[in-house]
C-alpha cells in the first residue's frame, strides 16, 4: 500500500488533531521522562503530526566522559534501519531497469556457490528468506576495503542454509550483499551511492557512514554504551575494542531524529521512490518475530516491517545492538511519524509500544 503524502492542515487544524495523551506533559511525554530517570533511557525522541513537531525529548549523555548531553543534534548509530535505505537503493536501480527482483545473486555477483549463485534472488535477499547470512560476526578491519571484502568473502563461501524462499530468518548477510549489488551495478561505492541518491536528496547532509575515528572524535556522534552481562555495569563500547571500523548495508548509519524524519517525509512524497514498492508487506511474519511488539497482524515488506494495530497501519523498523535501540514509525492513515534513537541498549519497545497504542487508539 503507497504512502499517500499527507494532505495539507493549518496549524490550528493539526494541534486539534493531538490527543492530550501525546502533547508535551501528557501520557506519553512522562512515561519516557520515567524510563529516563530510572536509567532504562538515554536519546531523542521526536514526534510529529503532519509534519509538525509535537513532542521533541532528548535525556543522557553522548559523551559521560566529556559530559556531552545528547541533544536534538545529536547523531546516532540507528543500527538496522540502514536497510531501509539499502532497500530504497535496490528499488531505485530495479525503477531504472538495471536490477530485477526475480533475478538470481549471480546475475550480479560472482564466486558464489552455484547453489546460491542459481537459486537465491534479489527479492529473497530483500525479505531474508535467502538462507544467506554471515558465518559469524562482522568481519573488522582498519580500511573500508578491508572490512568489505572480508565480509564479501565469508559470504561467498556459504550455502544456503535452507532452500531459498522456504523460511523467513532475519539476514545481516543477506542485506550486504544488496549493498553489493547496489556497487556493482551502479558503478559506485555503496557509501557513494546512499550519499548521492538516498542521503543528500531526501535532505540528510549531516547524517552518514562514519569511520571508527570520526565516530570517536566527534562531539556530535552518540557513543553507544551496553551492558556488560556477567557483571551488569555498563560500559562505553564506542571506546571498546569491538567497534567496528564503518557500518555496512545492513546497519550503522549515523543520523540526528531530525534527518531521520527527513527520510520518512521524503518516502512518503515520492523524492526517492515510489514507496509502495518497498513497504507493501511480501510476507506474513509469526508472532515469534519481534515478540514484545503488540500487533493484530506483521509482515516483511522490502526493507520494512508493516503492522496492523488497531485497524491501522505502520511501516516501521527498528534497530538494536550493543549501546543501540531504535525505531522508525511511520503512520501513513493518520500522518503521524515516531522516531526514537537511543544509546543504551535497554530496549525502547515498552516507549514504542505506548506511542503506537495511543496513536492508533485515540487518532484519526
Amino acid at each position: 500500500m503507497a504512502l499517500t503524502p499527507p494532505p495539507q492542515v493549518s496549524r490550528r487544524a493539526a494541534i486539534s488533531g493531538v490527543p492530550k495523551e501525546l502533547r508535551p506533559g501528557g501520557e506519553y511525554d512522562r512515561f519516557i521522562a520515567e524510563r529516563a530517570a530510572a536509567d532504562r533511557f538515554s536519546g531523542t525522541v521526536l514526534l510529529t503530526h503532519h509534519g509538525r513537531p509535537v513532542l521533541e525529548r532528548s535525556y543522557g549523555h553522548a559523551d559521560e566522559e566529556r559530559a556531552i548531553r545528547n541533544t536534538a543534534g545529536t547523531l546516532f548509530d540507528v543500527a538496522s534501519i540502514t536497510k531501509c535505505c539499502t532497500a530504497v537503493a535496490i528499488a531505485q536501480l530495479a525503477e531504472r531497469g538495471e536490477v530485477a527482483y526475480h533475478e538470481k545473486l549471480g546475475t550480479y555477483l560472482d564466486g558464489f556457490k552455484p547453489e546460491a549463485a542459481g537459486a537465491v534472488t534479489v527479492h529473497h535477499l530483500l525479505t531474508h528468506t535467502s538462507g544467506l547470512d554471515r558465518p559469524g560476526p562482522p568481519s573488522n578491519g582498519n580500511s573500508v576495503e578491508e572490512v568489505w571484502n572480508r565480509d564479501l568473502e565469508s559470504i561467498r563461501a556459504m550455502a544456503p542454509a535452507f532452500p531459498p524462499g522456504a523460511e523467513f530468518r532475519y539476514s545481516n548477510g543477506g542485506y550486504f550483499l544488496l549493498g553489493a549489488i547496489v556497487a556493482e551495478v551502479s558503478g559506485q561505492s555503496y557509501y557513494d551511492y546512499i550519499r548521492d541518491h538516498v542521503l543528500t536528496p531526501a535532505g540528510m547532509a549531516r547524517s552518514g557512514f562514519y569511520t571508527r575515528p570520526q565516530i570517536r572524535a566527534d562531539r556530535r556522534i552518540a557513543h553507544r554504551y551496553t551492558t556488560d552481562r556477567q557483571t551488569g555495569r555498563r560500559y562505553d563500547f564506542t571506546e571498546s575494542d569491538h567497534l567496528g571500523f564503518i557500518g555496512r548495508p545492513d546497519h550503522g548509519l549515523y543520523c540526528t531524529a531530525g534527518e531521520l524524519l527527513a527520510f520518512a517525509r521524503a518516502l512518503r512524497s515520492d523524492r526517492l521512490i515510489d514507496p509502495s514498492l518497498i513497504t507493501s508487506g511480501k510476507m506474513v511474519l509469526a508472532p515469534s518475530v519481534k515478540p514484545d511488539l503488540t500487533r493484530q497482524i506483521m509482515h516483511y515488506c522490502y526493507g520494512f516491517f508493516h503492522t496492523v494495530l488497531n485497524r491501522r497501519e505502520i511501516i516501521s523498523h527498528s534497530g538494536t545492538g550493543p549501546g543501540m535501540a531504535n525505531m522508525l514509525d511511520i503512520h501513513p492513515g493518520s500522518g503521524w511519524t515516531s522516531v526514537i534513537l537511543g544509546n543504551f541498549d535497554t530496549p525502547v519497545d515498552p516507549i514504542v509500544n505506548l506511542g503506537r497504542e495511543l496513536i492508533t487508539r485515540f487518532t484519526r
